[in-house]
C-alpha cells in the first residue's frame, strides 16, 4: 500500500487567524504565526512537515484559505 505525503498552502492575506484549523489537524502541522498579515491578523502557518493530506483543516476553514496537496510515496 502506497503512503501519502501531504502539504498545505495557506493564503495568509485572506486568513483572519480564527484558529479553527489548528485543533482539526491530527498531526499538529498548523500553528499561529507571530507575524501579521495586511489586515492586522496573526495568520496560521505550517509549523512542521508531518502533513498527511487529510484535508481536515481545509474543510473546517470558514474562509477557504487552505489548499491541500497530496502526493503518493512509493
Amino acid at each position: 500500500m502506497a503512503k501519502v505525503k501531504g502539504d498545505i498552502v495557506i493564503d495568509v492575506e485572506k486568513c483572519k487567524g480564527c484558529q479553527v484549523c489548528i485543533p482539526a489537524c491530527p498531526n499538529d502541522v498548523i500553528g499561529v504565526s507571530k507575524n501579521v498579515n495586511g489586515k492586522g491578523y496573526n495568520y496560521v502557518e505550517t509549523v512542521n512537515e508531518e502533513c498527511i493530506g487529510c484535508s481536515n483543516c481545509a474543510i473546517v476553514c470558514p474562509d477557504g484559505v487552505i489548499t491541500v496537496y497530496r502526493k503518493r510515496i512509493e
